[in-house]
């Protein structure tokens, strides 16, 4: 019966040990995907913005070419410096 109680305590300890394995695994696992999100953020946003702005005076100069403000002359010139060509 003692040995039987041995193995009891045995087989907990055991699991207790595997189950904070477990959690350490886990957490080291969250820890690198909020890393991984951390730094697609920073670099979503680094570039973000930036092709965003491009994107939007693209669209201002179309706009303003279309009407008739800009030359075909202009708006050529305004891009190229826009996109840095």
């Amino acid at each position: 019966m003692r040995g039987r109680g041995l193995m009891l305590v045995a087989g907990m300890k055991m699991g207790q040990n595997q189950a904070k394995a477990q959690a350490q695994q886990q957490a080291q696992h969250q820890a690198e995907v909020a890393q991984a999100k951390e730094q697609g953020a920073a670099e979503a946003k680094a570039a973000g913005p930036a092709t965003q702005d491009v994107t939007a005076e693209l669209q201002k100069l179309a706009d303003l070419h279309k009407s008739g403000a800009l030359t075909d002359e202009e708006f050529a010139a305004m891009k190229k410096k826009l996109l840095g060509l």
